[in-house]
């Protein structure tokens, strides 16, 4: 019963002993990078195996030319030396040829398959050669295949199999033949070099290990160095990409304007005259603000999300895209556009983004604005560029919302003059260059004067009169509007001292003034200390100044309410969302916009929306008042639609307030 288990034992060892051995001389398949590894040395080795099977063999047959046959010295060795030279020829033809792994394996088998029969037939051809000649051409016939033996095993060193197939094939029968004939000197060399072979069986089988291990190591090296690279371009990546949008961020939106404008600087000799390089835009969406405000910031940036996506299929190669922060977006554009072909890409992208964007059971409906700036030259400098794109796109937001603007000669001269300003601002003694103007309110039908609203007159040594729509604005992006609307307050509030108990002044607030508590705490601060009794005080807030934070904003204007000042709502009707804010703001009055006067007489679209504001307020029991009244046909008009308070050219143009206080003076002894 014990038999069978040693048995058993001894073929399991047996047949794990000739796998072992398979292996040694099979390719591993298995291994794709060896295997081009092994191809990529052989194919220079192996030529020079041919080259010694070549030049050893014709040695060996003329020293036999006048001994041997002819067929042994000539046809033999000559049928043999062909196949290696063509052989020869083939591994050189294919060395730098690029091919896949499978035809590199199927060298190696073949290679393999070789070897042992070439291995056979030479031997055989030298064996029949020792019979002939002197004891020198025997000698030539050990020397012959000794050497030509090693120097192919030593061609054959990274395909493991061929070489010990050939040295088995050779060395050993060798050893054998040599060992029997009986010369001393041939018994030696016959067991010189099975020693000799045994010492190469190992050398071969370690350099062959160290190969393999080197192959691995690269291929694991490689490997590491492929990750390496692809966690930093997948670190560079994110670092240059919106995670919300999809689209490329601002870091990567200007690194592609430098590389633009350096790409554009190197064509410049070859551009056509009048082509534009590099065309810069910038996208805002208009009220984007309020949508958070109404919604909550998950909606809005579901908003972005898509707006990300409309973004990307509309993108083309030539224009690439990117969030720049917020709910602003910029685009470059490579290709060579007139105005009118610019103007046209800009509106189909404006309308776009007005597309409804459908979020579940919640449609949103929003405006784009676009600002564009081409160069016209090499781009010395692409914040110049960013710049003036960033002026089209303020100068559409402000004048022509949903629309593309161009940056021109004329948007030029606007940006020189709005520096001029802001310079000037910034050195401007406005105590003294500061003066407040004073336009009435009236209350229909006797026109009886309710209060004054106060507006910003500004006069510089250098620059005259400036328009409050410009330095305003200048004001309000340079930070000065605090200084600014300090000053101004704290004169119109010096002027409504001197008038009636029942007179009320009022006046506009940027949304600096209510953008922090510190703010809004100095304009109480000059309520308080002005002498004027808070109810007499109206504070205008517009739309745009409760953009930017409205619960905060919210929050200033309760803190002015609760010191008894009025608060209202100016140019209402202009913003989609402007009922967003009659219930959520402590508001007193609503002004509807001009813009809805100007026209009326012949517009029932707009008898029909100032009718419903009309009507709003009075359901809210806040009172209304419109302005841009400037003919008896609108005021017709607007008093049959139950309009009863008014401001506007037709009752009395901005004055200073001498001029107030004068027409008050007449009102009140006309009173009298």
């Amino acid at each position: 019963m014990t038999s069978r288990p040693v048995h058993r034992a001894w073929i399991l060892r047996c047949r794990r002993a000739v796998e072992r051995c398979a292996r040694l001389f099979a390719v591993p398949a298995e291994n794709p990078e060896l295997i081009r590894s092994q191809s990529a040395a052989l194919s220079t080795q192996i030529p020079l195996l041919y080259f010694i099977l070549v030049t050893n063999s014709v040695a060996l047959a003329l020293t036999h030319l006048h001994s041997a046959p002819m067929w042994m010295t000539v046809w033999a060795p000559g049928a043999l030396c062909g196949f290696c030279i063509v052989r020869l020829f083939w591994w050189r033809r294919i060395r730098n040829v690029e091919v896949d792994t499978a035809t590199h394996l199927r060298r190696l088998r073949l290679t393999l398959r070789l070897v042992p029969v070439l291995g056979v037939l030479f031997t055989a051809w030298g064996f029949n050669l020792y019979q002939y000649g002197d004891a020198y051409a025997q000698a030539h016939v050990a020397f012959y295949m000794a050497i030509t033996v090693i120097g192919c095993i030593f061609c054959l060193m990274h395909l493991r199999g061929a070489a010990l197939m050939l040295a088995a094939i050779v060395i050993l029968p060798f050893a054998v033949f040599f060992s029997l004939t009986g010369n001393l000197v041939f018994m030696l060399m016959a067991a010189n070099l099975l020693l000799v072979w045994v010492a190469m069986i190992f050398v071969l089988l370690v350099h062959y290990r160290d190969f393999a291990r080197l192959v691995e190591s690269t291929v694991t090296l490689r490997l590491r160095q492929a990750e390496t690279q692809r966690l930093s371009d997948e670190n560079f990546r994110l670092a240059n990409l919106d995670s919300l949008t999809g689209l490329p961020n601002r870091r990567a939106f200007l690194a592609h304007i430098d590389s633009m404008a350096s790409a554009a600087d190197s064509n410049s000799a070859i551009r056509p005259k009048g082509a534009s390089p590099i065309v810069i835009g910038l996208i805002d969406l208009d009220d984007f603000k309020l949508v958070n405000d109404a919604y909550g910031h998950s909606t809005g940036d579901r908003v972005l999300a898509e707006v990300g996506r409309r973004l990307l299929d509309f993108s083309t190669n030539p224009v690439f895209f990117a969030r720049l922060g917020g709910d602003e977006f910029g685009m470059l554009l490579r290709e060579n556009l007139s105005t009118d072909e610019l103007m046209a890409r800009g509106r189909v992208l404006c309308r776009l983004l007005q597309q409804p964007y459908e979020l579940g059971d919640l449609t949103l409906r929003l405006t784009a604005s676009v600002g564009f700036a081409a160069s016209d030259g090499p781009v010395e400098r692409p914040e110049l560029l960013f710049e003036q794109a960033d002026h089209a796109l303020y100068y559409a937001k402000q004048n022509a919302r949903g629309e593309p603007v161009i940056f021109s000669h004329t948007h030029e001269s606007e940006r020189r003059r709005m520096g001029l300003i802001e310079q000037a601002l910034a050195h401007a003694d406005l105590e003294h260059e500061l003066t407040v103007a004073f336009q009435p309110i009236v209350e229909l039908p006797n026109h009886r004067i309710l209060g004054f609203e106060a507006l910003a007159r500004w006069t510089h040594e250098r620059l005259g009169e400036v328009p409050p729509a410009e330095f305003i604005a200048c004001a309000e992006r340079s930070n000065r509007i605090l200084v600014v609307s300090e000053v101004l307050l704290k004169k119109a509030l010096a002027e409504a001292r001197r008038w009636p108990d029942d007179t009320w002044v009022s006046f506009n607030l940027s949304a600096r003034d209510i953008g922090s508590p510190e703010a809004t705490q100095r304009i109480a601060d000059i309520v308080l200390a002005s002498g004027v009794p808070p109810h007499r005080i109206e504070m205008e807030i517009t739309e745009t100044a409760l953009v930017s934070d409205f619960d905060l904003a919210s929050e200033s204007l309760r803190l002015l309410k609760q010191l008894g000042v009025r608060i209202a709502l100016d140019d209402f009707g202009t913003g989609f969302s402007s009922l967003t804010y009659v219930h959520r703001l402590p508001l007193d009055k609503i002004k509807i916009d001009r813009s809805f006067v100007s026209d009326i007489v012949h517009n029932a679209t707009g008898q029909s929306v100032v009718k419903s504001i009309v009507d709003l307020c009075r359901n809210l029991d806040l009172d209304c008042v419109v302005e841009g009244a400037e003919d008896e046909e609108q005021v017709r008009i607007l008093h049959e639609l139950g309009c009863r308070k008014m401001q506007g050219y037709l009752f009395g143009k901005p004055m200073a307030g001498d001029a107030a206080c004068a027409l008050l003076s007449r009102e009140t002894i006309q009173a009298a």
